[in-house]
């Protein structure tokens, strides 16, 4: 018998029954003459040819009865919510089950929703941990304590047997379809290698026990310390780092705030150019393929034959861009408080630095690259000539390269003095040709520039609101993206905020160039109209220094 016709419409698919199918009238007639003449002959029936002639009825009506109700079901709920359905009730492929280390929770107090449709798991010694890390005024003890409100105010939902899991998403976070687990009952696992008081081997306990007794989800440890990363493979544990906090995963893919034209730029992009003076500037309205990926506050540069072309990119509205061009920085006229730039991208961070509309600028580069000198010139033009900020404010991460040296005398400056040597060096260059060189008009013009800086601690900036002042933030690639935006947030009226940093120079534990608080804030204000970033590429320390940063 041929296969029935596909159906013409969801809706038909009972009504459109192919007509080999249909009981016909004639085969009715004889169905009934035959059962009729089977009576007359009263012919025993057997209970076993009952059951088949029952069976294949069930064949013929089963394929009917569940389109009939695949249609019900689809026309009473949506599909987004079928699926939403699937993954609560643990029906979905490749549904996996974290455990979670405790360093997780005390680097990302947010971790526990970040984990989409899949379980989350908490040992008991987990949150013992957890106990011992509360009290305390550092980043880690608020952590602890942050985490520990968490999931009071998750168990203050826990209708039924805490056995079952409470779903993540009673707090509102809706895109966290999966539940919280607690342990309960003790795994008798044994892990013969390793001693057994050792808070990170009883977690490996753990995750073996659950292994062995959940044999359909696939149970994997999250953690940040590699070490227990390591013996979790050698035990045969599924183990994971925690990628949640990574901006990206490669450092050079990161956003450098320029963009390099090609050759033909200005055959494609130079038909319907425009071009007007405004405010001092050059303007270009610039029209073609390739305008809809640039970023406002992005630097498009060519260097060729002739003048190279230095633009900011300061709108852009689908395949049209307005372009402003850059102040010769290069040039003695325009020098920063007797700084002129060295390379192109020192051009760009002066423009950024000295611009009024930008109040967040992000300088990123290796060593000897001129990040500091930059930002302290422009900050003392643009605070003792243009009286654009009341003072400056210098502040860092006081994490050092080597062992710690101790408790340090004096006030809060004095303690911080160490940690800023970078900057009175800076500061002696700067003022190295004031004066007209003479000690006691370079020690004035010294004693003059101090007055106007400030250098803070970040331990006391909580609370804190800055008006009018220019707020330098040195070795930015230390601070977690929580610190990154508690220094952020300080700015009042008026404030211009500029990190200064470099991701192969991180000193914090568990830290990588992905999770870098620098790293975080330049992916995350790429493109506002009030913010820039620059990446220096080439260094201008000395001849030493450059070949010292590409040789080591």
């Amino acid at each position: 018998m041929p296969l029935p016709t596909a159906p013409k419409k969801p809706g038909s698919i009972i009504s459109d029954i192919p007509t080999q199918l249909e009981p016909s009238k004639t085969t009715k007639k004889t169905r009934k003459t035959q059962a009729k003449q089977k009576s007359d002959e009263a012919m025993p029936i057997s209970a076993k040819e009952v059951k088949a002639t029952a069976k294949a009825a069930e064949k013929v009506t089963r394929p009917v009865k569940e389109a009939k109700k695949t249609i019900s079901a689809r026309t009473i709920e949506p599909s987004h919510k079928l699926k939403n359905k699937r993954c609560i009730a643990g029906l979905t492929e490749g549904r996996k089950l974290y455990v979670l280390d405790t360093n997780v929770l005390l680097h990302d107090p947010t971790s526990l929703f970040r984990f989409e449709e899949h379980d989350v798991y908490l040992p008991m010694i987990t949150l013992e941990e957890l106990d011992n890390h509360k009290s305390g005024m550092t980043d880690v003890a608020r952590n602890a304590r942050q985490v520990s409100r968490t999931l009071d105010a998750i168990l203050q939902h826990l209708d039924g047997p805490i056995e079952e899991g409470i779903p993540l998403s009673v707090l509102g976070n809706k895109e966290c379809l999966g539940k919280l687990f607690v342990q309960t009952t003790p795994f008798n696992t044994q892990l013969p290698m390793l001693p057994d008081g050792k808070a990170d081997n009883q977690i490996l306990a753990v995750v073996k026990g659950l292994k062995e007794t959940k044999e359909k989800e696939q149970v994997i440890l999250v953690s940040k310390d590699i070490n227990m990363r390591l013996k979790a493979a050698a035990l045969n544990l599924d183990a994971e780092d925690y990628f949640n906090d990574k901006m990206i995963e490669d450092s050079d893919l990161l956003y450098s705030g320029t963009k390099h034209l090609p050759a033909d730029f200005w055959e494609t992009h130079g038909k319907d150019l425009q071009s007007w003076q405004k405010d001092g500037f050059t303007w270009y309205r610039i029209t073609g393929p390739l305008v809809p990926s640039f970023l406002v506050n992005e630097f498009i540069w060519h260097e060729g034959e002739g003048t190279p072309f230095y633009g900011e990119v300061k709108a852009v509205e689908g395949n049209s861009a307005v372009v402003r061009m850059l102040p010769d920085y290069f040039s003695q006229k325009n020098s920063v408080w007797g700084i002129t730039a060295r390379n192109r991208e020192q051009t760009f961070a002066l423009s950024l630095l000295m611009d009024p509309e930008i109040d967040f600028v992000t300088l990123m580069g290796q060593a000897g690259t001129g990040k500091t000198l930059l930002a302290l010139a422009a900050a003392l033009t643009q605070t003792m000539e243009m009286r654009r900020f009341n003072e400056i404010i210098i502040t860092r991460a006081t994490i050092s390269v080597g062992e710690d040296i101790g408790f340090l005398p004096g006030t809060e400056e004095e303690k911080m003095t160490p940690w800023l040597g970078a900057i009175d060096d800076n500061l002696e260059v700067l003022n190295r040709g004031s004066a007209n060189d003479s000690e006691w008009g370079r020690r004035a013009s010294n004693d003059l520039i101090r007055s106007r800086i400030r250098i803070k601690s970040m331990s006391f900036m909580r609370g804190r609101t800055f008006l009018n002042k220019f707020v330098i933030i040195d070795e930015a690639q230390n601070l977690t993206p929580k610190q990154m935006k508690t220094l952020i947030t300080r700015a009042g009226p008026g404030t211009k905020i500029v990190c200064l940093g470099n991701i192969a120079q991180i000193d914090t534990p568990y830290l990588t160039e992905g999770s870098s608080g620098l790293t975080y804030v330049v992916d995350r204000f790429k493109g506002w109209i009030h913010s820039g970033h620059i990446t220096m590429q080439r260094g201008e320390r000395s001849r030493l220094a450059d070949y010292a940063s590409e040789a080591l």
